[in-house]
């Protein structure tokens, strides 16, 4: 990647949330879904339209969706990755960003960085977040708590698999981000006053790993009706991080049961655009936008 010098300056609008907020506030969100292959929905978009792609494809792992087939041979999988990958980039603008929920199995580690280096021939990576799904810590008694949920597995060989990736990708890897959106204090309050940065204020970058668990459910048919979705507050974080006031047009190509959809309610992005090949998934996301 290009140092920060070869970095051409972006416009970019004030980026504190809560007066981002402000501007949004107004207007409900505007959805536009679609049942479609994704790459032939975005075919359709006009070049350089969208500020925030927020997604995550099927892992090529073996999960039973219903009208997708998760084992394609490795190397089709990736000449697929790049295919969508390429539309991608077309439809967003030069300010945009592209945030890539992947994961993998203990027994094939390489898989998202397989695609990472696949699609960097698209994209530049930016930044890369680690998303724990559960952790357990010791406290200075020796107590462990553990927090979280994640997905238990049988193996004389391998550890539970309790994380995955965020890739944020952009055309130049100089797209300017909202570091401060998902700030956190300062645990030692002398750092406020230590480093000039902090403008006086207790709030610091929370850094590129997020704890984010499950929402427990009681059954994945009636309330989480998909094999494989991210949490409503990944997607969230994902808009946040890169500017609220930032994203007129969010779209997810990978659309599922909605949850890029909901975040996008939320924060009450002006106009969601998802494309997804399953119409019972596509019914249970229009059911739950209301």
């Amino acid at each position: 990647m290009a140092g920060e010098d070869a970095c051409l300056p972006t416009a970019r609008p004030f980026s504190l949330y809560e007066s981002c907020c402000v501007r949004q506030i107004a207007h409900m969100t505007q959805f536009d879904l679609h049942q479609q292959d994704c790459v032939e929905g975005m075919a359709t978009l006009p070049s350089e339209h969208i500020d925030l792609v927020v997604t995550s494809p099927p892992y090529n792992l073996g999960v039973r969706y219903q009208k997708y087939s998760d084992r394609q041979d490795r190397q089709s999988y990736l000449e697929w990755c790049e295919k969508w990958a390429a539309e991608v980039r077309r439809v967003l603008k030069p300010t945009g960003s592209f945030l890539l929920n992947i994961g993998s199995a203990p027994s094939n580690p390489m898989l998202p960085h397989e695609i990472v280096i696949a699609l960097c021939n698209v994209f530049v990576l930016q930044n890369t977040i680690h998303w724990i799904k559960s952790i357990s810590i010791e406290d200075r008694y020796g107590d462990v708590r553990s927090y979280g949920h994640f997905k238990p597995i049988s193996s004389r060989r391998f550890l539970n698999d309790c994380h995955e990736y965020i890739f944020h990708f952009t055309k130049s890897g100089c797209v300017e981000i909202d570091r401060l959106a998902l700030g956190v204090p300062y645990q030692d309050k002398s750092n406020i006053a230590r480093w000039s940065h902090t403008g006086g204020s207790d709030l610091r970058c929370r850094g590129n790993t997020w704890f984010i668990p499950y929402e427990t459910i009681q059954s994945r048919a009636k309330e989480r009706p998909h094999p494989a979705t991210f949490p409503v507050r990944l997607a969230e974080w994902c808009i946040k991080l890169h500017g609220v006031s930032c994203v007129e047009t969010m779209l997810d190509p990978f659309l599922g049961i909605g949850n890029s959809a909901v975040a996008a309610q939320r924060c009450r992005v002006k106009r969601f655009i998802g494309f997804e090949i399953d119409e019972t998934y596509l019914a249970e996301a229009k059911r739950r936008l209301g």
